[in-house]
């Protein structure tokens, strides 16, 4: 059996996998992590778990042979719960929810939980080993620091910089509630003085002939191009530009594959810019990045490889 660790809102990417799944006879269980709290029953041992979820289905890790992590969100309060307890409530379900992904790790994910958690939290180690793996990345500071900042502005910048969040606070496919990058002339610098209150990523703004989003699964790449040169990042202008496919140049595949392989990840979507210089510049890679407008929109087969891909592994 598969599982897929999702979350209650999920559809379309993850509705496609399971009926390629159900094609195959191969069966599966949703566990959506935002429902992992007192809508669930969850016992954790010695010998692993099992869940009753909010449906009344059962499943004990005996039964489970691989997972997929597409995605975990927050986990829900009980809105009658007071808010003196919202602290603590949070805190143990999220121990727990811990405890129970890796009660699983001696089966295949389709990224290691702790390889993922590390690669997705730090964006920084992610932009140091693609330059290790020789793709081009820009100049790049994560501060709350205002001077450093306004230094790194006038040595590298040429005017314009990017200001980016290091994780955005909503990934979904139309990009909806999305806080977007950000971009900083000398006019906006004067302001920087409020980064004390949330440290950002900051670059170069990059003149560029369009954005890739790069779906690597273990070697195997499906490309999308979005002519977006105007705005900072493609997910603000979902719907005004339209995705078309795109090959990747053969030095550009080895390195990114070289990459992933020293990340220890199987998929994750990438984000590159091809730039008006004529390079390809390495942005970050998301390990739970979203697909679904590629295969909607380009016909790509990712959820059927991603399903390939753990059933060619399951014991």
């Amino acid at each position: 059996m598969i599982l897929c660790i999702t979350h209650s809102q999920d559809f379309y990417n993850i509705d496609l996998f399971f009926n390629y799944l159900k094609s195959k006879n191969i069966p599966f269980f949703r566990l959506n992590s935002d429902r992992l709290n007192h809508l669930q029953k969850i016992s954790v041992n010695d010998f692993g778990f099992e869940i009753t979820d909010e449906a009344g289905n059962t499943i004990s890790s005996e039964q489970i042979n691989a997972v997929w992590h597409r995605k975990s969100w927050q986990i829900s309060l009980p809105e009658e719960m007071d808010e003196e307890y919202r602290r603590i409530f949070l805190k143990e379900y999220n121990s727990l929810r811990y405890n129970l992904f890796t009660a699983m790790e001696d089966v295949p994910w389709i990224n290691p939980f702790e390889n993922e958690n590390k690669i997705d939290g730090n964006k920084m180690l992610q932009l140091k080993i693609a330059g290790k793996n020789n793709l081009t990345v820009p100049k790049t500071i994560f501060s709350n620091d205002a001077g450093k900042i306004t230094a790194f502005f006038h040595e590298y910048c040429n005017g314009k910089m990017v200001a980016k969040l290091h994780g955005a606070l909503s990934k979904s496919m139309g990009g909806e509630n999305l806080l977007s990058t950000q971009i900083i002339d000398g006019g906006s610098l004067e302001d920087i003085e409020d980064i004390a209150y949330c440290p950002m990523i900051f670059q170069p703004y990059l003149e560029k002939e369009y954005e890739l989003r790069i779906v690597y699964l273990d070697g195997e790449f499906f490309t999308g191009k979005i002519n977006n040169s105007e705005n900072a990042d493609w997910r603000i202008t979902q719907g005004t530009y339209l995705w078309s496919a795109y090959e990747l140049p053969e030095h550009i595949k080895l390195n990114l594959t070289s990459m992933m392989k020293e990340m220890g990840l199987y998929i994750g979507a990438i984000d590159m810019i091809r730039a008006r210089d004529g390079n390809y510049y390495f942005l970050e890679v998301n390990p739970q990045g979203e697909w679904g407008m590629l295969q909607k929109e380009l016909g790509f087969p990712i959820a059927q490889r991603i399903a390939d891909h753990l059933i060619k592994r399951m014991k």
